[in-house]
């Protein structure tokens, strides 16, 4: 398809259309690092899921995002597919944007904790509103959830698909940190991390408990981030992980204790 990225937005008259044409997918030497990281530290959750690109990753991304749609979960409808490029429909309404959460959330931190604590909690429950539908994410990074202008809380980019690849319990861990880790620091900037830590705490309690297993392994496994510097010459990454297991380490203590 001859666009000079791989999506593009195309504002009609009456509505907004993006097309999205196949990638290169990712190098093998990417996946065989995750693979031995995530052997060495036996992580689960860092397994790789694969991102052949081409034509299969178009199929893949169709197919789940029909998937989402049947079960009643926001995403933008698939309305024309060919072997390398599909079309869908924008989530906004025509004329509006809809931005992504995580820009949503970002930009709340000026209106105080209260705003930026409504907006990540919208995240967390359709999280837990897509695993009680059966399915799982692709990348659960608020980044790739969208504010839509009714409040509801949509979802775009499945390029690949962990459930394929991994236990369902892995993929409902994995969809929990990478949430934590993309939202995190703006909890702590807004001054909203010790409420937001109820509410996660909420959050794992209702997981069902090998899900809860592999996200309590894996904050264990990692706890020893929190003795890292707090200071913002180490760059906003590492910032960003320690907020995010001051977070994660909110888990009930009772859970944790569990062998």
């Amino acid at each position: 398809m001859a666009q000079p990225h791989g999506i593009m937005r195309y504002d009609l008259e009456s509505e907004t259309l993006w097309v999205k044409r196949a990638n290169a997918g990712n190098p093998g030497w990417h996946y065989r690092l995750l693979d031995v990281l995530a052997g060495l530290l036996r992580l689960p959750v860092l397994e790789p899921v694969p991102n052949p690109g081409g034509a299969e990753t178009i199929r893949t991304e169709v197919r789940r995002l029909r998937n989402f749609a049947a079960a009643g979960l926001r995403v933008p409808q698939v309305l024309a597919v060919a072997e390398t490029a599909f079309v869908m429909r924008h989530l906004g309404r025509p004329g509006q944007e809809a931005p992504s959460l995580s820009n949503a959330i970002e930009h709340a931190i000026a209106q105080g904790s209260e705003a930026v604590l409504a907006l990540w909690r919208q995240g967390l429950l359709a999280i837990a509103e897509v695993h009680a539908r059966g399915e799982v994410l692709s990348q659960a990074a608020a980044r790739n959830m969208v504010c839509c202008a009714d409040g509801v809380i949509g979802f775009i980019d499945f390029e690949d698909d962990p459930a394929a690849h991994l236990p369902r319990a892995v993929c409902m861990a994995r969809d929990a940190l990478n949430y934590a880790q993309s939202t995190a620091l703006f909890l702590q900037q807004a001054g909203a991390m010790k409420q937001a830590q109820t509410h996660w705490a909420a959050f794992v309690q209702q997981l069902p408990d090998d899900a809860q297993q592999v996200l309590v392994r894996t904050v264990r496994k990692l706890s020893c981030v929190r003795f890292l510097p707090r200071s913002r010459r180490l760059g906003r990454d590492t910032l960003r992980v320690l907020a995010a297991h001051d977070l994660l380490a909110a888990a009930p203590v009772q859970l944790l204790a569990k062998p």
